[in-house]
């Protein structure tokens, strides 16, 4: 094939723009990463700090404060008061390019930390009425410190940006109190998503139980829908002597837990996807000797398939209702749909693992199995595309088998680990702006 003589100049032209390009783009990358580096310690400072002083979902006034003063220090346009407590940071770059979403949640849990540690939580709070120790059982106090670092490195950058980056810190994550919107659903209907308008989104989640220096990911469903289910038994009370004369819902709820247990073990095709039914709380009676009238239980139901969570919710009123009606009794069933499942758009994972392996080393990046826990991350998946990937934080040769789980009392985090998180954030964002 022959070319015209003045195509080969030009041919030559755009080879050399493209090498330059992406040249720039590599040494952006580098000095994103050796900043990370420099930033470690400053990001373990930050998490300890948050970790010594966590706030319960919708109440997070002081880490939102912190958050917004350190992103007006970089120069960041910010908004606050976002879903209640909620801080967005929008970096606009000198150049034109997409709308790119970063998002840390950062909300405690309450529970009561026994990890003997120098910056470990004394802080108490109200929970729904009732005083509870409040403590950073999950690892949002290092999501918090890692998306602040980011912010750090891109700032430092804008003159280099291709794009916008918006800054999602984000409030009740674990779920609002009682009576009260918050989180991922509240953020969005405020518009979030909108202003200016997110073309996509990427998360982490620190994990207790993968090695410090690893990232884990998994395509499509990624974390599982959670639904909450109560039942409520209503029988017939009488004397504890006399159990023939009443209905024992206390007894009928005993028979309905049993039969939960067969929908995942005995009526749902578990070789497509896994999937968990959980009675956590069951309340009956007022003493030993009077069998009551009312009995009523709560549960989870964690599915990672549309169609699956539809059979179990179907299976579940079914198996309560009539066991119930066998023996006298009746049940009424409530299930509500608490967060949906975490879904990593196919094409969007395919594209961002080269950005994390580039972050971590090629054999620092591994696909995982569903995760059956949940995630409110999984709200803006329904709305963009979305990638949410797991940072290691697992003390390197340690069994995963023997370390705490997240939302205990001895959840602990291995801090080495934090720097890797900006650099992965850092990569997905530049990588994106400068995508082909």
């Amino acid at each position: 094939m022959s070319f015209p003589r003045f195509f080969l100049p030009v041919l030559l032209v755009a080879q050399l723009f493209s090498y330059v390009s992406s040249s720039a783009q590599s040494n952006l990358k580098k000095q994103a990463a050796a900043m990370a580096d420099q930033l470690q310690g400053k990001l373990v400072e930050w998490r300890r700090d948050f970790h010594r002083n966590p706030e319960l979902s919708n109440r997070e006034f002081r880490t939102a404060e912190i958050v917004a003063n350190h992103l007006r220090k970089l120069g960041i346009e910010v908004r606050t008061g976002v879903a209640k407590t909620g801080v967005v940071g929008i970096l606009r770059g000198d150049k034109p390019g997409p709308v790119i979403g970063l998002r840390a949640d950062m909300d405690a849990l309450p529970v009561q930390e026994r990890v003997n540690v120098p910056f470990r939580s004394a802080v108490k709070s109200d929970y729904n009425g009732e005083e509870v120790s409040v403590m950073h059982a999950c690892g949002h106090d290092a999501h918090v410190a890692i998306l602040m670092g980011t912010a750090e490195v891109l700032a430092s950058m804008r003159k280099q940006l291709a794009g916008t980056v918006v800054f999602v810190f984000q409030p009740a994550e674990e779920g609002p109190p009682a009576g009260e919107e918050g989180g991922a659903p509240l953020m969005i209907k405020e518009g979030l998503l909108d202003n200016p308008v997110i073309e996509v989104m990427f998360g982490l989640h620190i994990n207790s139980q993968t090695e410090s220096g690893r990232i884990a990911y998994r395509s499509g469903g990624a974390m599982a829908a959670s639904d909450w289910f109560y039942i409520t038994v209503h029988g017939k009370q009488s004397h504890g002597s006399q159990p023939w004369s009443g209905i024992d819902p206390i007894v009928v709820s005993a028979e309905i837990i049993q039969g939960l247990q067969t929908i995942v073990s005995r009526q749902v095709d578990l070789t497509e996807h896994p999937a968990v039914v959980t009675v956590g709380k069951i309340e009956s009676g007022v003493r030993a000797n009077i069998i009551p009238e009312i009995a009523e239980m709560v549960g989870t139901i964690r599915t990672l398939d549309t169609s699956m969570q539809q059979l179990i919710h179907q299976k579940l009123d079914l198996t309560a209702r009539k066991i119930a009606e066998s023996a006298g009794a009746t049940a009424e069933v409530r299930i509500d749909n608490k967060t949906p499942v975490t879904y990593n758009n196919p094409e969007l994972t395919k594209w961002a693992l080269p950005s994390l392996r580039e972050a971590a080393g090629n054999d620092f990046v591994e696909e995982h199995n569903p995760k059956t826990g949940a995630e409110d991350f999984g709200f803006y998946g329904q709305k963009i595309p979305c990638f949410f990937f797991f940072l290691g934080g697992m003390k390197p040769g340690e069994n995963p088998k023997n370390v705490a789980a997240h939302h205990t009392p001895d959840f602990y985090l291995d801090e080495s680990g934090f720097s890797l998180g900006v650099k992965a954030f850092c990569n997905l964002t530049l990588d994106y702006m400068n995508r082909k």
